[in-house]
C-alpha cells in the first residue's frame, strides 16, 4: 500500500481490531428471587439492594 492509498482509507476501517463485549444484563427478578431486599458482598463490604414499593431499585452501603 502506498501513501495515497492509506490517505484514502475510510475512518470506519481504522477502528481497533478488538471488539468490546456488551455488559452482562440480568433481570432484577433473577437477582432478587422474590425478595424485596438482598445483601450483596463485594470486596469485604456488604451492600443492600432493595426494591421500593414504587418498583425502583436502591443500592446502599
Amino acid at each position: 500500500m502506498n501513501l495515497t492509498e492509506s490517505s484514502q482509507t475510510s475512518p470506519a476501517l481504522l477502528k481497533p481490531a478488538t471488539a468490546v463485549a456488551a455488559p452482562l444484563r440480568l433481570h432484577s427478578r433473577d437477582i432478587l428471587q422474590g425478595h424485596q431486599e438482598i445483601e450483596i458482598e463485594h470486596q469485604g463490604m456488604v451492600y443492600r439492594l432493595r426494591c421500593t414499593s414504587m418498583g425502583k431499585l436502591i443500592l446502599t452501603k
